[in-house]
């Protein structure tokens, strides 16, 4: 397998494997709105293109995608639903934390991915929210202590 920034070339390849997945395994849990209010992120140019988009390789075949915002937010985590369980996703987000210049990563996790996030060492930060149709939990990851007082 093989993690790396995706090219602008590949962008289109990347988001039809978003949309793919999240139909498959988001929408659900979504109305109409939120599943508009997704897509419209998803078309809008100056959106995507802001997030830096990493994906994951099998045999040159994208299978997973992580996209962060502001390097610390996490906006996008897709895998393939024949290649989900197999590690992927704690790959691309081990790469993602290692690059991360901050002491942590937050994300709006949908309800469906809150238990994938508990497993790579997120907790909610606040209950369950909704905003135009998107239900989403904020939860956040600390990827290193923060200096204590006594060490300063």
């Amino acid at each position: 397998m093989e993690i790396r920034r995706i090219s602008p070339e590949e962008l289109p390849l990347a988001l039809e494997l978003v949309k793919r997945v999240f139909m498959r395994f988001e929408a659900p849990d979504y109305s109409q709105q939120g599943i508009d209010t997704f897509f419209a992120f998803l078309s809008n140019p100056v959106a995507t293109c802001a997030l830096k988009i990493y994906g994951a390789f099998i045999d040159r075949a994208l299978v997973g995608v992580l996209a962060t915002r502001g390097n610390s937010h996490i906006s996008l985590f897709f895998v393939d639903a024949e290649h989900q369980g197999k590690g992927i996703g704690r790959a691309l987000f081990t790469v993602v934390k290692n690059e991360c210049a901050s002491d942590f990563m937050t994300v709006n996790s949908s309800p469906y991915a809150v238990k994938i996030y508990k497993r790579l060492g997120f907790s909610p930060i606040s209950d369950e929210q909704m905003t135009d149709g998107i239900r989403f939990t904020p939860m956040k990851c600390i990827l290193r202590n923060e200096p204590s007082e006594q060490s300063l």
